[in-house]
């Protein structure tokens, strides 16, 4: 529940940015307030404790997903972080996405490379169907690990065996994953993974790449300026100031999501999830996109209404949900659709937000 002025708000938009707990605020304001200063610049105090914090954060996210401190360079978003390794990495050969992808991690390639695209089925799954035909003439496959829209969660490993045998690399697109779900770099088996601070509980402005070290070394800086001359990896990636407190917040969000359990987590969005499926089925001329499992996304249409005003009405009653094509045009042509009405999970959403919406949604 998400109050302001008095005003109470269901939100039901986790899936394009998440709402913070008051640690991460007050973490933050605790950078403002007390130990504002440049970090690896100054030996001072403030500076010291604010490096240490920054650097901190590093080991947290290394831990969190079970990587290497030194192979987390942090960048804006998501977005930032697949350019990155788009306009740095330059491997000839085609690569392979799916029709699901994110713009995000699609123009970058677009842009750059001939395209290879792995469709879906009809359950809104990959079709892994001739995988290893495709893979022929692939430097890399770039794939989300859950997508925004369908929630679709992917067999990444299963990829990244296929992919690696066929002499490509493989990014994942983990936006819509890391904090929702564990996330073991190993297990994966990836060559890189992306993912925003914003979608965890953390502030605006700071996302993650991990690169595996061996091929970061090989690798030219994306940006050139202040405090990445004579630096190896990850700080050769790291141009100018960075986002300290940003950073810093996304510490707190780790914090936070460990304290509460990542399993846990999962478990919780999984069950409100099926509940959602549940009752969404129920109601008359409702489509619903996807499969059965997934993550804690849901898109549908209502036929003879259009989304934008499914969301302009539901906001009228309080609720905030997501109404467009979310940023994934490829995929709502291959479902032959324009655009959807998406709602999506996070630890603060209950079974009574999903009964209100079903209320609002029936009176429609």
């Amino acid at each position: 529940m998400l109050s302001k002025k008095g005003r109470k708000r269901i939100y039901l938009d986790s899936a394009s940015t998440s709402l913070k707990p008051k640690q991460v605020v007050d973490a933050v304001v605790d950078f403002y307030q007390n130990y504002t200063a440049n970090v690896h610049r100054g030996i001072y105090r403030e500076s010291e404790e604010a490096t240490q914090k920054y650097e901190g954060v590093r080991e947290k996210i290394a831990k969190f997903i079970n990587a290497e401190s030194n192979e987390i360079i942090f960048t804006k978003n998501t977005t930032e972080a697949i350019n990155l390794v788009a306009k740095t990495w330059t491997k000839p050969g085609k690569i392979l996405i799916s029709v699901m992808e994110h713009h995000s991690n699609y123009l970058p390639w677009k842009e750059l490379r001939e395209l290879v695209i792995l469709d879906i089925n009809d359950n809104g799954e990959l079709d892994l169907t001739g995988l290893d035909k495709k893979l022929e003439g692939v430097s890399l496959v770039a794939i989300t690990h859950v997508s925004n829209v369908l929630g679709t969660i992917n067999p990444v490993s299963e990829i990244v065996r296929k992919a690696h045998k066929a002499g490509a690399l493989v990014l994942v697109d983990g936006a819509q994953a890391v904090g929702h779900m564990k996330v073991d770099i190993k297990k994966l088996g990836c060559d890189f993974y992306c993912f925003s601070g914003h979608k965890m509980l953390g502030p605006s402005g700071v996302g993650v790449l991990w690169m595996r070290k061996s091929i970061a070394e090989s690798l030219s800086p994306f940006l050139l300026g202040g405090g990445m001359v004579g630096q190896d990896t990850p700080h050769k990636f790291e141009a100018g100031t960075p986002n300290i407190e940003g950073v810093i917040g996304l510490g707190a969000a780790v914090d936070y999501l460990n304290k509460l359990g990542i399993d846990k987590i999962r478990q919780h969005e999984k069950a409100l999830t099926e509940y959602a499926l549940k009752k969404l089925s129920k109601i008359k001329n409702l489509t619903i996109y996807g499969p059965k499992k997934r993550g804690a996304i849901l898109a549908f249409n209502i036929a003879g209404i259009h989304p934008h005003d499914l969301a302009s009405f539901l906001d009228k009653q309080g609720i905030a949900i997501r109404a467009g094509h979310h940023c994934a045009m490829p995929l709502h042509e291959r479902l032959g659709i324009k655009s959807s009405a998406r709602v999506s999970f996070h630890i603060y959403n209950t079974a009574k937000d999903i009964d209100r919406l079903i209320k609002c949604l029936k009176q429609i």
